[in-house]
C-alpha cells in the first residue's frame, strides 16, 4: 500500500512526476571502481599485486541483475512516454507483480491524460544484497533517482504540469529481483521520495 501511494505521489497523478527512464546516464559505481583498480597497476609492485583482494565471485550475477534493472527502466520509459505498455518488452524484465504495479500506474496516467517527457538519470545504482544460495536467487538494488530533467505533460491541456515544490529532485529507490531459469526479473520497485541522495 505504501508503495502504491508513493508511486502516485511521485507522478502518476496529474500533479507529480513519474519515475521511469533510460539508464544511459547511470553510474553504477563500477567505472570509478575500475579506474581506481587500474590506475595504480602501472606502478604497483608484484608484491602489491599479489596482495590485492580476490575478484568478487558474485560479480557476474550482480552485473546481470543491474542489466535487467536498466533494461526494465528503458522499456518503462517507452511506456511512460505514451502512457501505454504496448510495443514494449517490459514482460522480459519484470515479474507479474511488478508488471501489475506498472500497469496500474499507466492506467492512472491515461485517465489523467498525462505522459512523461525528458529523462530520468540514475546515480550510484548498485546491488546491495545478493543471495545466490537461495532456491530462487534474490538481489536487492539501490538507486539514486534524479528527476531534475523530467516533466509530466498534460495531453489535455497541452502544458507541462509543475512539480510540487516539496518534491526532492534526487531521492533513493530500492528494487527487488529474483532469478528464474537463469533470467533476472525485477519483482518490486519502491521509491523513497522522502530520502534525498
Amino acid at each position: 500500500m505504501r508503495t502504491t501511494t508513493r508511486m502516485r505521489t511521485l507522478g502518476l497523478c496529474a500533479c507529480a512526476v513519474t519515475v521511469a527512464g533510460v539508464l544511459a546516464g547511470c553510474d553504477s559505481g563500477t567505472k570509478s571502481g575500475e579506474a581506481a583498480a587500474t590506475e595504480p597497476a602501472a606502478s604497483a609492485s608484484p608484491t602489491a599485486a599479489a596482495s590485492r583482494a580476490p575478484a568478487d565471485p558474485d560479480a557476474a550475477a550482480k552485473t546481470a541483475a543491474l542489466t535487467t534493472y536498466r533494461r526494465m527502466w528503458a522499456e518503462q520509459m517507452k511506456a511512460y512516454q505514451k502512457a501505454d505498455a504496448r510495443g514494449t518488452e517490459l514482460t522480459q524484465y519484470a515479474s507479474l507483480d511488478a508488471l501489475g504495479q506498472f500497469r496500474n500506474d499507466l492506467a492512472r496516467m491515461k485517465a489523467a491524460g498525462t505522459v512523461v517527457r525528458g529523462e530520468l538519470n540514475h546515480h550510484g545504482t548498485k546491488v546491495t544484497d545478493l543471495d545466490m544460495k537461495a532456491t530462487t536467487p534474490t538481489a536487492t538494488l539501490t538507486d539514486c533517482m534524479d528527476i531534475s530533467q523530467w516533466q509530466t505533460y498534460s495531453t489535455k491541456k497541452h502544458a507541462v504540469i509543475p512539480m510540487p515544490t516539496s518534491q526532492p529532485l534526487r531521492y533513493l529507490a530500492t528494487a527487488k529481483a529474483e532469478r528464474w531459469k537463469g533470467q533476472w526479473l525485477i519483482t518490486a520497485f519502491t521509491p523513497h521520495g522522502d530520502q534525498s541522495c
